[in-house]
């Protein structure tokens, strides 16, 4: 009986055709996956400014204290202080501050070894911004540092833009690439600098996602923010004073408040 068999020109095509639709399918199996991490990480976003919200009803409507990046001790560990810790009554889970592109950082990793992202280091995936928070005196701490010697309290009633001024964001946004120096001047595309990209040991900047990430705004509703420009038209302090507006003293709002 005589069996019929691909020559090897014809398995050469197919092996060729294979190769050319894994190559238009795979970038779009990505596209598709970060679409989807981007869903689930505003849906994070959204739970957490409804349970601000719910804080503000408990506390006569004064926002919760500051404290941020405070790795002594690590998230986790008893005595750790976050505004996440303040809020996990309301959210009932410590992962909904976990958001799916937290990849960390180059200096937070060095900051606290063994940890692999913003939320296993620090307690949160989002940056809360320094300004819409009340700052204890003597108590509010940053990278484990205290913040000031007076009370600065915040009440949402002293907020002039609620459905601009962000509360909270997502740490890293992939326009902080390349954007160090604290000027406005930098040169950036943008004409700003962030912060985040500097040269060691001050390297912040790691991609998490080409996509944007999530800002929390403090009438209890989060936005998607895709690019610089919509980042820095929306406001950080309770005068409703835009990020990416000049500062005489910090270059931007961004660097007074965020």
């Amino acid at each position: 009986m005589l069996r019929s068999a691909f020559t090897l020109i014809e398995l050469l095509v197919v092996i060729a055709i294979i190769a050319v639709l894994a190559a238009i399918l795979f970038p779009v199996f990505s596209s598709a996956k970060q679409a989807a991490k981007s869903t689930v990480e505003l849906t994070q976003a959204r739970e957490i400014a409804v349970a601000v919200y719910l804080y503000l009803e408990d506390y006569d409507d004064e926002m919760p204290i500051f404290y941020e990046y405070n790795s002594l001790p690590p998230a986790g560990q008893a005595g750790h202080k976050g505004v996440e810790v303040e809020l996990f009554p309301y959210v009932k889970n410590t992962n909904v501050f976990d958001s799916p592109f937290d990849v960390g950082s180059p200096f937070q990793t060095i900051d606290v070894p063994g940890a692999n992202s913003y939320f296993q280091a620090y307690g949160s995936s989002f940056r809360f911004t320094h300004c819409m928070y009340t700052v204890a005196g003597n108590e509010s701490t940053q990278n484990n540092q205290i913040l000031s010697a007076v009370d600065v309290p915040v009440n949402f009633s002293q907020i002039q833009a609620p459905a601009n001024t962000r509360a909270m964001r997502l740490e890293m946004f992939p326009f902080f690439a390349g954007e160090c120096l604290t000027s406005p001047n930098d040169g950036g595309d943008d004409n700003q600098g962030y912060g985040y990209d500097c040269p060691a040991p001050y390297q912040y900047f790691k991609q998490w996602s080409s996509l944007g990430g999530s800002v929390i705004l403090t009438d209890s509703h989060a936005k998607h923010v895709a690019n610089a420009g919509q980042f820095d038209n929306t406001a950080v302090d309770p005068d409703g004073d835009l990020s990416g507006a000049p500062n005489d003293t910090f270059g931007t709002w961004y660097y007074a408040c965020d």
